[in-house]
């Protein structure tokens, strides 16, 4: 049996939020994400003091994420196998490093 690849991060932009990289680093290596992109950064009225990132809505292939620091956000889609709930898990565990 063959060790499980890990997923890819792709760069499609220039920017991202700061601490973001790392984390999804992380979850790229978590079995059964296949692909994790970062997209469009946008600032927002409400303020969050620490990083967060949650599962949004489901899209074709996985689920689209939300990234939040300070006053921006920043969307992110991950290609996965997994359902809602071990994403949330994985990512929970990305973030704790």
């Amino acid at each position: 049996m063959s060790k499980p690849t890990d997923g890819r991060l792709v760069w499609n932009h220039s920017t991202h939020l700061h601490g973001l990289i790392p984390i999804l680093e992380r979850l790229c290596k978590h079995d059964g994400i296949q692909t994790v992109t970062p997209g469009e950064i946008r600032r927002v009225k409400g303020h969050a003091p620490k990083m967060l990132l949650r599962v949004s809505v489901p899209i074709r292939g996985g689920f689209k994420a939300i990234a939040r620091q300070g006053k921006t956000v920043q969307e992110v889609f991950i290609v996965t196998t997994l359902d809602k709930g071990e994403l949330e898990n994985a990512i929970a565990i990305a973030m704790r490093h």
